[in-house]
């Protein structure tokens, strides 16, 4: 994974060869194994930290200091994004017996999301690599996006998966629930066919939804990295005129529009399969 600063600290060093392939590893930095799982501690499990971190002091920041009848900007901010949430992924897809217990659910999803998409373009000093000042050894000031992690992605979309058939079962028992996967009216003959077909497309939901994030910010990042790395790749300044100008556009369009897109689509299908499991259309 790409850090454009830190890409850009190693253009004005100029004291190391650049190598791609070194920005998708994730040496472990606190080494944790209990039995034969890895639980080790690397970059992208400090991001989750961190995201976790921010998202919890945002919303109780913006949703529960200072509340008035005349709201400021910051409660108005923040019955803007709850109004959006609620109306616009919750309310539309959640049926009414399942939104007290699953707006939180979804509400959590969509600004964790975001903010770890953020954080993943803010230059912060969590790095791998170091650089010297004054023979004092710092860490690099890059961008690193958790979310560009398969196994985030995974994980984030294991929880909905679980859910999605957990409420199923729950609200609907399980014979009616998974005899609601099979098309009424379908001929028996199909039967065989049809039943291994759907079991195939819900496991399907978990790698489209894992992988949909996943790619769409990996995608960002390594545009950002092919840029840059293009000035290492040719060794020549003069690409900076294009390359510098190509990647912060990159950059400008990933923080304005994707990291927030990519959220809320997340969300917006978890609540889907969710409300679908819990009312089934047949």
């Amino acid at each position: 994974m790409s850090s454009l600063f830190g890409a850009m600290n190693m253009i004005l060093a100029a004291s190391e060869d650049f190598e791609p392939q070194d920005e998708f590893e994730l040496p472990a930095w606190v080494s944790i194994h209990i039995g034969p799982l890895d639980m080790s501690i690397n970059k992208a499990v400090v991001y989750l930290l961190v995201g976790a971190a921010v998202t919890c002091i945002l919303g109780i920041w913006i949703m529960r200091f200072g509340l008035s009848l005349r709201p400021n900007r910051r409660q108005t901010i923040g019955e803007s994004l709850y109004d959006l949430i609620y109306g616009q992924i919750a309310e539309s897809s959640l049926p009414t017996k399942g939104i007290s217990l699953w707006f939180p659910y979804v509400a959590a999803l969509f600004l964790f999301i975001w903010i770890l998409n953020l954080i993943g373009f803010i230059p912060l000093p969590i790095s791998d690599e170091h650089f010297h000042v004054a023979g004092v050894e710092l860490p690099t000031w890059g961008v690193y996006a958790a979310t560009a992690n398969l196994s985030v992605t995974l994980a984030l979309a294991l929880i909905t998966f679980v859910a999605t058939h957990f409420e199923g079962i729950r609200f609907n028992g399980p014979v009616r629930y998974f005899k609601s996967w099979v098309p009424q009216g379908a001929p028996k003959p199909l039967l065989a066919l049809i039943v291994p077909l759907e079991i195939i497309s819900q496991f399907m939901r978990l790698i489209s939804l894992s992988v949909r994030l996943f790619a769409n910010m990996l995608a960002g990042h390594m545009l950002i990295l092919v840029m840059i790395g293009l000035i290492f790749i040719f060794e020549s300044y003069a690409l900076i005129a294009i390359a510098v100008p190509v990647a912060t556009g990159v950059y400008i369009f990933e923080v304005a529009i994707v990291v927030t897109i990519q959220a809320f689509v997340f969300a917006l299908l978890s609540a889907i399969y969710i409300g679908g499991a819990i009312e089934p259309e047949h």
